[in-house]
């Protein structure tokens, strides 16, 4: 039998053990979080400063245009003049001015003063045109880098003091595109990460060597814009992180060793969980409304999935989506969704031709041949008009443009309605949209939060409106929380959708049903108070 003595080393020799165990697995794990939270903050940084790459790109794109469609005289005075007012009124150019074969002719910082003896080269063209120079020696200020864009015969110089503002601790930036000759990557702006082209032209993130990577990507304008981090600044940022993780690990040092071999093993079958519970019919569809702004009426509902997993845990969306288009079965998930909306909405859908169901549909839905005879089926066992059913199609599913033009042609003559959700993320262009020819864009909520505030998203906003209005699409905008927000856009003459907080959450079918029982019963009783039984109604 062991003495007493004997009983107090073996304890303290565990406690050392074990507290020590726990506080390398604390330490390991507290690392790990810290790099976490580093790649979340890169990923807003990245795309913080993918927004200002946006925007100062689409200005310049638009003076340029402007610029070509001048009626003076090349490089008069008074062309010169009308530039400098154009370049005043600018936010992100500091110069205009006209270029031929490479010689400045003219510019509006020093007029018609000869430049054109010396013949400058563009770093970089692109598709369309545009040739890009960097460093022009008239335009330097102090060591900071100078691009210059030039599209016909003009150009204009962006301000090297653009991006100071979103200067962040220890973050790094740059900004490059594909030269149409030589295939490479060039820098535009930023700094000059030692990495290979593929982290800089390719959306996503890496870990290089000791160095965290964000790289995002702008179909619109053949661009990329890549934020890094060292690793070793990362976790300095987040040391508070490791030494909290640290004291927890030695203090809960028994029960780590048991915790996260439990926690691997669950989310390791959190794919079989999600494959049982769509077998099983198991996830759930709730609804939120969609409103005319004008009136506030309940004209559309967006079908929205949910997931609580085996240990009652409600997972996201986000997750288990992606976990499915991974793993190439989210076609199921899409039709799950429509068989529930079909059986929740059917009679209603019949019976309210004003009202619609929306779902979103997901990029192997639009490749798959057998999605649309699908919906067909579904639509006809359900007696349910194609003009009851509209389809939402995330932005960055439509990459693949011909697949996704295809789709929604075939869509569309079925009497679909169609639109582009998260609008905004991808930056569309004009052309490209046209080329879709969907009935509505989404604008994401992402520009609606910024609403009030000096984000730059806001300057983007009207833009986007005006686009729509120029294609003819409907505008629905998602993430209304609050009645400034809802003011807005209802200031504006275009018939606007909107979706979010302010109008209603999402709600199971039996809740939503009510609701839109009871708005129809307020519509009735303000009619027949509007227009009393007996009343001559004169009608033109």
């Amino acid at each position: 039998m062991r003495t007493l003595l004997q009983r107090i080393i073996v304890a303290i020799i565990s406690t050392i053990v074990l507290a020590t165990a726990g506080a390398l697995g604390g330490y390991v794990v507290g690392h790990a979080y810290a790099l976490r939270q580093a790649e979340s903050r890169l990923d807003q940084y990245a795309d913080k400063v993918l927004l200002a790459t946006i925007a100062s790109t689409s200005e310049s794109r638009a003076m340029l245009e402007t610029m070509n469609s001048s009626s003076y005289r090349l490089c008069s005075d008074a062309e010169i003049e009308y530039f400098r007012q154009l370049i005043f009124q600018s936010q992100y150019l500091k110069a205009a001015g006209r270029m031929r074969n490479g010689r400045i002719e003219c510019s509006t910082t020093s007029g018609r003063t000869p430049l054109a003896a010396t013949q400058y080269s563009p770093v970089m063209a692109r598709q369309n045109g545009t040739k890009i120079y960097k460093n022009l020696p008239p335009f330097r200020v102090d060591d900071q880098n100078v691009v210059a864009v030039q599209i016909g015969e003009a150009f204009v110089v962006y301000n090297p003091y653009n991006f100071v503002s979103l200067a962040a601790r220890h973050m790094h930036f740059a900004a490059t595109a594909i030269d149409v000759q030589s295939h490479q990557a060039g820098q535009l702006i930023g700094d000059t990460p030692n990495v290979s082209q593929a982290i800089l032209t390719q959306e996503g993130t890496a870990k290089v060597g000791e160095t965290l990577f964000a790289t995002r990507c702008s179909k619109d304008h053949d661009g990329c814009l890549t934020a890094y981090i060292s690793t070793a600044d990362a976790l300095g940022i987040s040391r508070g992180y490791s030494i909290v993780f640290i004291a927890v690990g030695a203090f809960f040092g028994a029960l780590s060793g048991v915790f996260f071999p439990m926690l691997y093993s669950r989310n390791k079958s959190v794919e079989q969980q999600l494959i049982r519970a769509i077998r099983a019919d198991a996830l759930t569809v709730v609804y939120q409304p969609i409103v005319e702004l004008s009136t506030g009426k309940i004209v559309e509902a967006e079908a929205l999935v949910r997931w609580t997993d085996e240990y009652k845990n409600a997972v996201s969306p986000d997750v288990f989506v992606k976990i499915a288009e991974e793993k190439g079965f989210v076609g199921e998930i899409t039709k799950l969704v429509l068989r529930h909306a079909l059986r929740d909405f059917g009679s209603t859908l019949r019976a309210r031709s004003f009202f619609r169901i929306n779902i979103n549909i997901a990029a192997s839905d639009l490749a798959d041949s057998n999605f649309i005879p699908m919906l067909d089926k579904q639509l006809g066992d359900a007696e349910v008009s194609p003009r009851s059913l509209g389809v939402e199609i995330t932005e960055s599913y439509t990459a693949r443009q011909q697949i996704a033009r295809n789709t929604i042609v075939r869509l569309r003559e079925r009497g679909h309605y169609v639109a582009i959700d998260d609008f905004g993320t991808g930056y569309s262009s004009l052309a490209y949209l046209h080329d879709l020819s969907v009935d509505a864009i989404k604008i994401d909520k992402a520009f609606t939060k910024a609403i009030g505030t000096d984000a730059v998203t806001v300057s983007i906003l009207p833009q986007i409106l005006t686009m729509a209005e120029t294609l003819g699409l409907r505008v629905v905008v998602e993430g209304i929380e609050t009645k400034v927000q809802a003011d807005y856009f209802a200031a504006s003459e275009q018939d606007i959708h909107a979706q979010g907080w302010l109008f209603g959450r999402p709600i199971p079918a039996r809740a939503f049903l009510q609701m839109l029982d009871e708005e129809e019963a307020r519509l009735t009783k303000q009619a027949e108070e509007e227009y009393p039984a007996g009343a001559i109604v004169a009608t033109y």
